[in-house]
């Protein structure tokens, strides 16, 4: 089924009003739809565009066209900007299958494969979304830790080149472009030291906006500073999963006879929304839908 109605955005307009703007989209990763409804009534709340991303796991616990209603339902309830990004992704046919229930962002990941492979694979992947209007994000570099069931070792992860960032955005066309520059998935075990001079020079010589994976556990100074040098995308998701978690976790242990979901993920809501709130302002997005 094709959607042309579609009330979600790509995310061009959004992340080009950031670059030029000095501040950055928050992309939170959602699971369920405790946590759309979260993330959403933050952002409205604080009158801030947002990015909701979901990973291949996440349509495979949840199911691509359940996730798509339940984004769709939020981007119709609340007046800010609303993306639904397509996380991580790898496989064509389901990058298609979202693009035909009217996903407008997607994220192609080839940053694995050899440098001419990654182009190859991306930019058939942006002659595809533009076809529907949609935007891509591409990646250069590779991030260490775990997103979904992909586990990058430290040994295996690599930086960003500043110079073959340019030829990559220029041969494939994409529209913004996710950075290594010492960030991981998951959390820290010991504080990241961020190689902000990659990132200056990157910023020059590459026009479109860059992004910014692996935030959970960034300082607010660290996220600021790769803000002021062009990250107009800042992805956040270890960070909403452990305060949630954790209030469910305790709300069962002290109510053991507690079944009812709408009482038990009351305060996990509440704990999440938090989190969401201080990444919108550590963004500086509030105030600009």
């Amino acid at each position: 089924m094709f959607v042309q109605n579609s009330n979600l955005v790509n995310t061009k307009a959004m992340l080009l009003d950031a670059q030029k703007h000095g501040y950055a989209i928050p992309a939170f990763n959602i699971h369920n739809l405790e946590t759309v409804q979260v993330i959403t009534e933050a952002a409205a709340e604080l009158n801030s565009p947002v990015i909701l991303a979901a990973t291949p796991g996440t349509f495979s616990y949840a199911g691509r066209d359940y996730i798509q209603a339940i984004v769709e339902a939020a981007a119709v309830r609340y007046s800010i900007p609303i993306a639904l990004h397509l996380d991580h992704h790898e496989n064509k046919s389901d990058i298609e299958e979202s693009l035909n229930l009217g996903v407008k962002s997607v994220m192609i990941d080839g940053s694995h494969h050899p440098f001419q492979e990654n182009i190859k694979i991306t930019k058939d992947i942006v002659t595809l979304a533009h076809e529907f209007d949609a935007t891509v994000e591409g990646e250069l570099g590779r991030l260490g830790g775990q997103e979904d069931d992909l586990v990058v070792n430290k040994e295996d992860s690599f930086y960003t080149d500043p110079d073959a960032a340019v030829i990559f955005a220029k041969e494939t066309g994409i529209d913004s472009l996710a950075v290594a520059i010492g960030t991981a998935h998951g959390m820290y075990a010991s504080e990241p030291k961020l190689d902000f001079e990659r990132l200056a020079i990157i910023q020059k010589k590459v026009d479109i906006p860059l992004v910014l994976h692996g935030a959970s556990g960034i300082s607010l100074e660290d996220v600021r500073r790769s803000i002021s040098l062009g990250c107009t995308k800042v992805n956040i998701a270890t960070e909403l999963k452990i305060p949630f978690s954790g209030a469910l976790r305790k709300y069962l242990v002290d109510h053991p006879e507690e079944s009812d979901p709408r009482k038990y993920m009351a305060q996990a809501k509440k704990d999440m929304k938090q989190v969401v709130y201080e990444k919108i302002k550590m963004c500086m997005s509030d105030g600009k839908a």
